[in-house]
């Protein structure tokens, strides 16, 4: 069945020429302190304009605010906007109208009923991203390279358009595509050889196990 791959936390020339030249229909910049894959908005632009064109470009903020979010729009000019945070369907919904861009929305998952509040953003947001979420001890909501319960999606996964992070590998994300049937799968620490350090052969690696799928 194959799927379409987003790489996230891309930082150098050449880890974003690995995720274009294996074909990665997503790439994402992260604009969060925290995160070791944190850009600021002056240094995402020229990544951003090597992307644009091959790849849907993907900014990720945290709870931004609208002064982050206007900084994000007119440097990296991204595709899709990704709301990590807890940000509201109200919040979501308005990031959408004032930025005249579609809004992805993370939303952690640990157990059924987490998968469900999804539900809640459909009006709000155009695409769903299930992540794991994070321990309790972690100041990053997400890239913390561990898988969920891919059952819990069960109840879920047929009624909002979705992408599929969490924990993935070259390894496991054939497994993850084949239990869930998602369309569309979300990598980060999966392909890194430290936090923060893509590998651009566990890159070229992921999305020939994505494809294959």
């Amino acid at each position: 069945m194959g799927a379409k791959v987003k790489i996230c936390g891309l930082r150098t020339e050449a880890a974003l020429e690995a995720a274009l030249a294996g074909g990665a229909a997503y790439v994402g910049l992260v604009f969060f302190p925290p995160s070791p894959r944190n850009l600021a908005p002056a240094d995402a632009r020229p990544l951003a304009a090597r992307a644009r064109g091959r790849a849907k470009i993907v900014a990720l903020m945290v709870d931004p605010d609208d002064r982050l979010i206007d900084a994000v729009v007119a440097a990296a000019e991204p595709d899709l906007l990704q709301l990590h945070g807890e940000e509201s369907p109200t919040r979501v919904a308005e990031v959408r109208r004032r930025w005249g861009r579609p809004v992805m929305k993370a939303i952690k998952v640990e157990t059924a009923a987490d998968a469900e509040t999804a539900l809640a953003y459909r009006e709000a947001a155009d695409l769903i991203l299930f992540d794991a979420r994070a321990p309790a001890d972690s100041a990053r909501p997400g890239g913390n390279g561990a898988p969920f319960d891919w059952q819990s999606l069960l109840g879920v996964k047929d009624r909002v358009p979705y992408m599929l992070s969490g924990g993935l590998t070259p390894d496991n994300v054939a497994s993850a595509i084949r239990a869930t049937g998602a369309a569309l799968v979300d990598v980060s620490s999966g392909v890194e050889s430290s936090p923060g350090e893509k590998d651009p052969e566990l890159i070229r690696r992921f999305l020939l196990a994505a494809r294959e799928a």
